[in-house]
Order: structure tokens, then C-alpha cells, then sequence
């Protein structure tokens, strides 16, 4: 049975506490003073402790940051009378897990206590689990600027980036915004024999188009107004290195006429000059934008394209490779836990479920953002669903209500969510059969046969 330790310096308000936890299934140790509360802390096992702000002698943040001291997983549910703002950013900076407002709420009270002994008895499963596997299962830091995922697809773009690094060929990285498209460029030039030259990132969507060219080529003193003196171009700082353009959809015409040249002739012109500059640089692209089809809309040149694309590498998005969710996520969690000095072990698994079941349309960026999210919010040394996003939330919502509709059979589930699933996978391939098949691991005829029995096709 979990047990619950109420500190409130009101007897009768412990006694009625210690009521209405036993009647909710607790057991409940009672104190009426801050020093009492510290003993029975340092003899005996918690679960949750409920601890009054306004006490005597030691105050209620002064009690918890001793419990703390002696053991940081132990939730702390504060209570006051006096429910401000200001009150609640103190008791939040300090570490409660929640705080709750005279007169109580008795199913508020119940659900935070609930929550937070389960927190508690997940934290302790986790250091179990810890100690059973050792030492050699101790988290290694690892950067933030490596690629991470154990799923087919990664690999195969792990595969490719291995077979491409040490030679010189052009490389189009494609991909959804946020799939890691930078990522990969990095590790391209970090396994090449250029990794001692420099990598040069430069982003096409946020130069202004009459700064591009100066900005890839660099420019005369006097070329403008403002050209106080010469200025080397990315291009010149990146010699017997590397350059990365990301976004490079958004080049205008002009500079990919230049781009075309230098892929061609490795030279070019500062703006302003006549002197023909030499380099020695690999070039690496990548772009979200579909550019076969911005040749065929007349916004990127069809030369500059195939010179691009002597080697493609395909990032697929965060929802085609969902098993990599888990170790993505954990990845996260222990960079920002040590980044933000917080002990934030694990996800709860209500809390990993519903990062399995979104469908990620910002990818692995977002995944890191909300990992770092939810570190900063987390109560306690395990993430719980409420230290979620509301987007995560609704969506698990949404999804358990579209799944367990009333008076269904449990084939009539299975068929229901394989024929979203399905049509959901074809709208994402623009109904391209042959992709949607192979997405969802099927061979052509049995997806059309999918199709037709889900009325799908006519």
C-alpha cells in the first residue's frame, strides 16, 4: 500500500487528510511540525509527501528543500491557503511537484497525490532496473550534432553516407523540414578526407537576393555602397573544405547560373572583380522543396539539377520510422536533463505511448524541442503525460476515441484503423501505389485488394 506523510502544523487538518487518503486506498504517517516531518523522512519510505507552506519554525519550503537533500525523488504536493501567482512560481522553482489550495478540492487532492506516488513508484522501477543492469548500462553523453536511430531506413541513409563520404561528388539531401538534413552534410564531411577543412553552412532561405551572390562570392572594395573593403565569399572560406547549402531551392537564377559555373570550372568572380578565383570545395545541397518539379514550373535550372543530384540520399520523415521514437526521445531527455541540471531519468509509458502515437509533422526537430519541453516542466525524475504538449495530448485522445467507438468488435477495430491508416499513407505519396506499398511493407496486389475492401478505389 503506498504511504503518504501529511505535515501541517493544524492537527485537525491532518486528521481529516489522513481520512480521506485512507478512504482512497493510502497509508498516511502524520506530523504537525517541520522537525518531526525530517525524522520520520530519514527512518522511513515515501511515496508522497503533503506538506503545508505557512508552519511554524521551519516553513514548508524550508522542509522541502531538507527532504529534498535526502531524497530527491520524492514528490512534494504543497498546500497554502494563499493560491497567487506569486505563490505558485515560488513553490514551482522550488521544486514541488504540485501545489494544491485551501479549502481542498477532494478529487483534485486525490488525482495529485495519485499522480504523484505513481511518478514515484515509476522513478523507483527505474533505478531497480538501473542497478539490475550495471554499470556497463551507465548513459554515455553523447552530442548533439550525431545522428541517432536504429531503424532500416536510418541505416540505409547511414549505409549511403558511408559509401559517399571520401569521394568528391555533389550530394542532394532531401527531406521534410526537421528530418536532419544538416545532420547528415556534417557526417558526410566528418567520415571525409576533408574533415580537417572547413564546413561552411550557408542558408539560401534567409540571405536577401540581392546580397546572394555577394554572400557566396564575396565581394571588390568599392563594388557597392557600403564596400568599404574586399570581402572573401563563403565559397573562399570553405577551400579544400566543405559547403553545405541548405534550402538551396530558394536560390534565384542568377546566383544558380553562377553555382553552375563553379560546380563546372572551380572558379568564380568576387562582385566588383575580373580576377578568376580558384577553389577546391565539395559542394552538399539540400532542399525540402520537390526541385523536379521547380524545373518543370521554370524556377530552378534542369542543368544545375542533374549536376546536383549525382548522388541523392532520401531523409525519411519522423512518422515512416516510428520505432526510433523511443531511443530519439531518451537521446533528449539526457542531453537537456544535464543541460538544465535537472534528474530526469525516463518517460513514463502513458508518456511514451503518446509520443509513439503522434504523427510528428515537424519530425525529429520537433521531438527535440518537446524533449527539451518537457525536462523544463517535468515535476519529477520521470516525464508524465501532463508534462506533455496539449498537441500530444488531444492527439492520443483523439486517437483512443477514434479507435474504441461503441458496440464495435474487435475485427471491426482492427479493419477500421488499417483502412486510416492506409488512406492516410496514400494521401502522403499523392496516391502513388507503389510507394504507399512499400511503406507499409505490402506488395502492389495485396495493397490494391486493401484498397477495394476498404472502398478506397472504385
Amino acid at each position: 500500500m503506498p504511504t503518504v506523510l501529511v505535515i501541517d502544523d493544524e492537527e485537525s487538518v491532518t486528521e481529516f487528510l489522513r481520512e480521506v487518503l485512507e478512504d482512497a486506498g493510502y497509508q498516511v504517517e502524520t506530523a504537525t511540525d517541520g522537525y518531526r516531518a525530517l525524522e520520520l523522512v530519514q527512518d522511513y519510505s515515501f511515496d508522497a509527501i503533503l506538506l503545508d507552506i505557512r508552519m511554524p519554525e521551519l516553513d514548508g519550503l524550508q522542509v522541502m528543500e531538507r527532504i529534498q537533500q535526502i531524497d530527491g525523488a520524492l514528490p512534494v504536493i504543497l498546500m497554502t491557503a494563499f493560491g497567487t501567482t506569486e505563490m505558485a512560481i515560488q513553490a514551482m522553482k522550488a521544486g514541488a511537484f504540485d501545489y494544491i489550495v485551501k479549502p481542498f478540492n477532494l478529487d483534485e487532492l486525490i488525482l495529485t497525490v495519485k499522480k504523484a506516488v505513481t511518478m514515484k513508484q515509476l522513478a523507483s522501477e527505474v533505478e531497480i532496473l538501473r542497478g539490475n543492469h550495471g554499470a556497463e548500462q551507465a548513459p554515455v553523453e553523447l552530442p548533439m550534432d550525431i545522428m541517432i536511430g536504429q531503424s532500416l531506413p536510418m541505416q540505409a541513409v547511414y549505409k549511403t553516407i558511408g559509401r559517399v563520404a571520401n569521394s568528391n561528388v555533389t550530394v542532394l539531401i532531401q527531406g521534410e523540414s526537421g528530418t536532419g538534413k544538416e545532420l547528415v552534410a556534417r557526417a558526410i564531411h566528418g567520415n571525409s578526407d576533408r574533415r580537417g577543412g572547413p564546413f561552411v553552412k550557408i542558408n539560401c532561405a534567409t540571405i536577401p537576393e540581392n546580397l546572394m551572390e555577394s554572400e557566396l562570392f564575396g565581394y571588390e572594395k568599392g563594388a557597392f555602397t557600403g564596400a568599404g573593403s574586399r570581402k572573401p565569399g563563403k565559397f573562399e572560406l570553405a577551400h579544400q573544405g566543405t559547403i553545405f547549402l541548405d534550402e538551396i531551392g530558394e536560390l534565384t537564377l542568377s546566383a544558380q547560373a553562377k553555382l553552375l559555373r563553379v560546380l563546372q570550372e572551380k572558379e568564380f568572380e568576387r562582385v566588383g572583380g575580373t580576377e578568376n578565383i580558384r577553389v577546391d570545395v565539395r559542394i552538399l545541397a539540400a532542399t525540402n522543396k520537390d526541385l523536379q518539379r521547380c524545373v518543370q514550373e521554370g524556377t530552378f535550372r534542369e542543368d544545375l539539377y542533374f549536376r546536383l543530384r549525382v548522388v541523392t540520399i532520401w531523409l525519411p520523415p519522423l512518422r515512416e520510422h516510428m520505432e526510433d521514437v523511443p531511443v530519439l526521445a531518451r537521446y533528449f531527455l539526457q542531453h537537456y536533463s544535464r543541460e538544465l541540471s535537472k534528474v530526469v531519468n525516463d518517460f513514463s509509458p502513458a508518456a511514451m505511448l503518446m509520443l509513439q502515437q503522434y504523427d510528428w509533422p515537424g519530425n525529429v526537430r520537433e521531438l527535440r524541442n518537446i524533449c527539451e519541453q518537457a525536462v523544463v516542466l517535468a515535476r519529477g525524475p520521470i516525464i508524465m503525460p501532463e508534462d506533455l504538449p496539449f498537441s500530444l495530448q488531444s492527439s492520443s485522445r483523439e486517437l483512443r476515441e477514434a479507435v474504441l467507438k461503441p458496440g464495435m468488435t474487435l475485427k471491426e477495430i482492427v479493419a477500421d484503423v488499417e483502412r486510416q491508416v492506409i488512406l492516410r499513407t496514400l494521401r502522403e505519396h499523392n496516391w502513388n501505389r507503389s510507394a504507399t506499398a512499400k511503406v507499409l511493407g505490402l506488395n502492389r496486389r495485396s495493397l490494391y485488394a486493401k484498397m477495394k475492401e476498404y472502398g478506397l478505389i472504385s
